[in-house]
């Protein structure tokens, strides 16, 4: 006779919580969600911003108290001891509290102290730690000094130091390139198969949820599904097609027109190609001009499923295109970027060592590369924030070694982080900006109808922008960087964390933008939005690793199982086998 299961580390029954904002108005971060993480697994809260992933990871963590519902971890009801919970599980936050004046050691041997190591445990989880984030080479630099994927990997080492029954991780791998996401998945996926523990992971990338043993999808507070990644996946069966451009169509041209059609739950590009994911109840034919689209079956994966989920809760933008009011379409020759021999020196250190390629008018160009390989420093650079060490650099015709303040008027810049004034109304922002932009008068309101018209902010004008709903956010800071019509328009990481939906419309604009003459660089980790550039190039070091169109790079990684190698295999393969080079030479 079998004994009963073990209780499952973490169990939500029927779980609500709301806040009072200031103004009174009560938000629901949480409606009715259950779902439980069995002993020895790994689970995936999935979802964009806002989805309520951060909240729930907080409830398990005790730090703060369910509106009602049950909740229960390791047996112990939070509400009740969350004290005793909190010393017993492992929880690293997005922002974890690394001191980054102390160096690895010493943030180890803090938090071994805060928790009550004692020496005899140190000697024997320490070299476990190091050899599993592999920063045994870097005990003595400064937490400060490291990388973003390197900072996440000794804020792991900080929360396992005690040995936890259970890890919560909300988003570890947010603003972290693939390679060093890819290493951080080992270690979590090493911790749940060879050591038994229990792991709950929030995130919004959704190939890492393939990897877990259950996914719980989530949009704005509550769960649309659950269940094993193939049970996600299985809800798009038979609806997933690759769809090939005709001559002289570009992959991103035919997804913009593609996703906006009636029954598509979604279209990315990929290999040179576009995937179209139909709405299960859509029966009639895909069609683009009044024409019927060849439609050819591919297996479903993940993605596809959730998309099909998401598709059917939020609602698509009436238009993800924009029209420009001064249309200038590049032809093909001209010349918007000139970087030629570029280096930036910080002391003895070389953040950018020599790098040289051109930019031409219209184009999308993607700049890719791990955590501190130099591409924010080149960005800063190209942006007229931050001035050469030696090298050219001419963007929209000016040199920005002499005329720095003259091509700044010619740029638009989106940031990773919303960087508008959150206390401010969608309305005061634009306002401010124009007239930061040298807009006065007819002209600055012209612009301002514009922007709010081409991105539908009209019913959200008097709303302060911190509280824009999902993708409103990311549409309000574009609307703002192109109120002057810029030649050129930096994307430093502008969608992360915005929802799939959001991020499909915002590329369906950025691809308008370049087909009436604005240049655009872009920086993300999203691998697959490099499928929407027409080059790109790939930098590690400050060097120069590889650059080409997306067909060009892909072809640097080898098929595995029989498919074909994508941007993130490219991606890595190129990394590994520069920094495998490097360390031959040294």
């Amino acid at each position: 006779m079998t004994g009963a299961a073990p209780p499952s580390p973490v169990t939500a029954r029927t779980i609500h919580k709301s806040f009072r904002r200031e103004t009174d108005e009560i938000v629901k971060a949480l409606e009715g969600v259950s779902f439980e993480a069995r002993q020895g697994t790994l689970t995936a809260l999935v979802g964009p911003d806002g989805a309520g992933k951060t909240t729930l990871l907080r409830l398990i963590a005790g730090l703060m108290v369910a509106t009602s519902g049950e909740l229960e971890v390791l047996g112990i009801d939070v509400a009740a001891d969350p004290q005793t919970i909190q010393n017993r599980i492992g929880y690293m936050p997005q922002k974890f509290g690394l001191y980054e004046d102390l160096s690895v050691q010493q943030n180890l041997d803090l938090y071994a102290d805060l928790h009550g190591i004692t020496g005899e445990q140190r000697r024997e989880i320490y070299p476990r730690l190091m050899e599993m984030t592999d920063l045994g080479r870097f005990t003595e630099r400064l937490a400060g000094k490291l990388s973003g994927g390197m900072k996440q990997k000794l804020g792991l080492a900080c929360t396992l130091v005690r040995a936890p029954e259970l890890l919560l991780l909300d988003e570890p791998t947010v603003g972290v390139d693939p390679l060093s996401r890819r290493e951080l998945w080992e270690i979590v996926t090493k911790l749940v198969h060879e050591d038994g523990l229990t792991v709950v992971v929030s995130t919004s990338y959704l190939d890492e949820a393939e990897l877990c043993d259950h996914a719980v999808v989530m949009h704005l507070g509550k769960v649309l599904a659950q269940g094993k990644p193939d049970e996600i996946t299985a809800k798009a069966k038979d609806n997933v097609f690759i769809v090939t451009p005709e001559k002289g169509m570009t992959a991103r041209s035919l997804q913009a027109r593609l996703f906006r059609q009636e029954g598509v739950a979604d279209a990315v590009p990929e290999a040179g190609k576009v995937r179209v994911v139909k709405k299960p109840d859509h029966r009639g034919e895909i069609r683009i001009d009044d024409r019927p689209v060849k439609l050819e079956p591919t297996a479903a994966r993940f993605e596809d499923g959730f998309m099909v989920l998401f598709s059917a809760v939020a609602s698509k933008s009436q238009s993800s295109e924009v029209t420009l009011d001064r249309s200038k379409p590049g032809n093909g020759d001209e010349i918007s970027v000139e970087v030629n021999d570029l280096v930036r020196t910080f002391g003895d250190f070389t953040a950018v060592n020599h790098v040289s390629f051109q930019v031409r008018r219209g184009e999308i160009y993607g700049l890719l590369g791990p955590n501190g390989a130099g591409k924010s420093t080149t960005f800063r650079m190209l942006c007229g924030l931050m001035p050469a060490t030696s090298g050219t650099l001419r963007v929209a015709g000016a040199d920005l070694r002499t005329s720095r303040a003259e091509a700044r008027q010619k740029l638009g810049y989106v940031a990773q982080k919303f960087s508008l004034y959150g206390d401010l109304s969608v309305d005061e922002n634009l306002d401010f900006f124009a007239s930061a932009y040298g807009l006065r008068g007819a002209k600055k309101r012209e612009r301002i109808a514009w922007s709010k018209d081409q991105f539908e902010l009209g019913e959200l004008a008097t709303l302060p922008s911190g509280q824009l709903p999902g993708g409103f956010k990311q549409r309000l800071a574009m609307a703002a960087a192109l109120l002057h019509e810029p030649d050129i328009l930096f994307l430093d990481e502008a969608t992360s964390g915005a929802d799939p939906l959001a991020r499909r419309e915002f590329w369906g604009r950025i691809t308008a933008l370049s087909e009436q003459g604005v240049t655009v660089i872009v920086t993300t980790h999203f691998m697959e939005e490099a499928e929407y550039c027409d080059r790109i190039i790939i930098l590690d070091a400050g060097r120069n690793l590889a650059e080409g169109t997306p067909a060009e790079i892909r072809a640097h990684a080898e098929p595995k199982n029989g498919e074909e190698p994508n941007m993130e295999d490219a991606f890595i393969a190129i990394v590994e086998e520069s920094r495998k080079e490097t360390r031959k030479a040294a």
